[in-house]
Order: C-alpha cells, then structure tokens, then sequence
C-alpha cells in the first residue's frame, strides 16, 4: 500500500532560485526512493502532495518539517492509496496562473487526473485563495 501525504509550509522570503533548486534536488533524489508527487509556491507558501511508501514517505516529511527554508509545516492530509495519483512526477510544480480568474481553470487542466477529488479541491482552494 502506498502513502499520500499533503502539506503546507510558509517561506515568505525564499526566492525563485531557491525553489527551482529544491524542484531540481526533488527531481534527482525521488526515483530512488520511490517518491512522485506535485509542488505549487505562491511567493510565500508551499503546498505539496508526496506519494510513495510509509516509510519513504514519512522519512521525507521528517526532513522537510526541519528544513529552515520555511516553517509552519502542516499535513492537510494523509492517507493510504492503492495508486498514485502522480506515477511519472518524481516532483513536478504545477504553476499558478497570475490571474485569479484563470487558476481554477488551469489547475483543473494541469493536475493529474487520478487525484482523489477531496485531494483535487485543497489544491485548487489552495491557489484560488492565495
């Protein structure tokens, strides 16, 4: 059985660089330990979705709840799954459109189709609200 976890965090000051270099280091570390899932930044929160084994999984979020790049680290949601949601994302971010207005749509278009609707609406809520 796999695992699925959702959190957010605030890093208020992490500029662009820094984040691309975290996508970079998720892309490159991930596959071997058998971790997918999907990051959204809007300039001072994260929110992201990992999937994989308990194990992996819950060893991960012990290293990111102590990173101090950002604080305030809260799982929104965790759950067993039977399939992931993001099976060939070793760590993709999904942009958020600048206009409010076109963030529900580009989100509903860009987020993975197998993702658990109650999963799918803290994501969208998430961007349409910040």
């Amino acid at each position: 059985m796999l695992s699925q976890y959702l959190y957010i965090s605030t890093a208020p000051t992490l500029p662009r660089e820094e984040v691309d270099a975290i996508l970079a280091a998720s892309a490159r570390n991930n596959p071997a330990r058998g971790i997918t899932g999907l990051l959204l930044f809007n300039g001072r929160n994260f929110l992201q979705l990992l999937e994989g084994e308990e194990g992996e999984v819950a060893a991960l979020m012990n290293t990111i709840t102590a990173d101090p790049r950002h604080s305030g680290v809260s799982v929104l949601d965790r759950r067993s799954v039977a399939t992931r949601a993001c099976p060939d994302w070793a760590m993709n971010r999904v942009m958020i459109a600048e206009s409010i207005d076109s963030r529900r749509e580009a989100l509903e278009r860009d987020l993975p189709q197998g993702l658990d609707p109650e999963v799918r609406k803290m994501i969208v809520n998430f961007a349409v609200l910040n």
